[in-house]
């Protein structure tokens, strides 16, 4: 595999660092927000409702996706391209072989999931077999492969079960108060009767937009990890811009169904549906062409 060079390694780690800063934030927000609205027992009941949601949606969070975009399993007879890519892509990273799966879908786009890599899978959508190159199905495998390497369905589970919790906690308390079992003094929180509203309804919005920003910070760090497995930062830019095209015209009807599953893939296939970056799960596809350009040719 390809070294990152000093300019992809550098934005790689900030976006290591990035992620860890934001998961922290949202760890403290969960603790303040637990406190406010619920005090110490209500933190542990919403946290351990969220994890127990989120855990079978992680360990099994291969099966659920590939089925709710009915993939197909692709071996070398069923996709010969995509396959030989993907093993040459994975014995560059030092990954095990993933599952290989095509979804039948004219929307050009891709995603990569499982627990960890032994449990890995890849699928690309028809539409993107059709438009992309084989260098330019390299870079976007070589991204899935990348988020694999880095374990970021985990990242992306811890990051839903504390948002998770946050937002328990806020139904907790608004049918506490409805129902008047409430109590504004509340000895244990310090907060009020004021906090504890400001909080419900802040908190949530503002664990969304920490969680959003966790998921443009992996993808940033993938498109340049898989830059280097791949070895040509242009392979994924190429793609990357025909993906944003062509999202544009094809919608992707599965996604408008299940929109939290967007940030899987490696387009956002609900294009235009943010009323604000702030609540994308993509960062802007220009800056991430702009970045692997940027590596491509020596830029600063």
């Amino acid at each position: 595999m390809k070294r990152l060079d000093s300019r992809q390694e550098k934005q790689f780690n900030m976006s290591g660092m990035r992620t860890t800063l934001l998961l922290g934030a949202l760890t403290g927000l969960l603790l303040v927000a637990g406190q406010a609205m619920g005090g110490q027992q209500g933190l542990i009941i919403a946290l351990l409702i969220a994890a127990a949601m989120n855990f079978g949606s992680y360990w099994f969070s291969d099966k659920i996706v590939l089925k709710i975009y009915k993939a197909r399993p692709a071996g070398p007879n069923e996709a010969p391209v995509l396959h030989q890519v993907v093993r040459e892509l994975a014995g560059r990273a030092g990954l095990p072989m993933p599952k290989v799966y095509v979804i039948p879908s004219d929307a050009p786009n891709a995603f990569a999931t499982g627990r960890n890599p032994e449990h890995a899978a890849v699928a690309a959508t028809t539409g993107l077999m059709r438009i992309l190159t084989r260098e330019e199905l390299a870079g976007v495998m070589a991204h899935e492969l990348a988020h694999v390497k880095h374990r970021d369905t985990l990242t992306s589970a811890i990051a839903a079960t504390i948002a998770g919790a946050i937002a328990a906690l806020a139904n907790f308390a608004q049918m506490a108060m409805i129902f008047g079992l409430g109590r504004s003094n509340d000895n244990n929180s310090g907060f009020g009767a004021i906090g504890a509203i400001v909080m419900m309804i802040l908190a949530p919005l503002a664990a969304s937009v920490i969680q959003m920003a966790i998921s443009r910070s992996r993808e940033y760090a993938a498109d340049a990890q898989g830059a280097a497995i791949c070895g040509n930062p242009l392979w994924l830019s190429g793609a990357l811009r025909k993906l944003g095209q062509a999202n544009q015209r094809i919608p992707m009807q599965e996604a408008e169904t299940h929109p939290a599953s967007a940030h899987l893939f490696i387009g956002n296939p609900l294009k235009g549906k943010s009323v604000a970056q702030l609540f994308s799960t993509h960062p802007p596809l220009e800056e991430r062409i702009r970045r692997l350009e940027n590596a491509a040719y020596g830029h600063v």
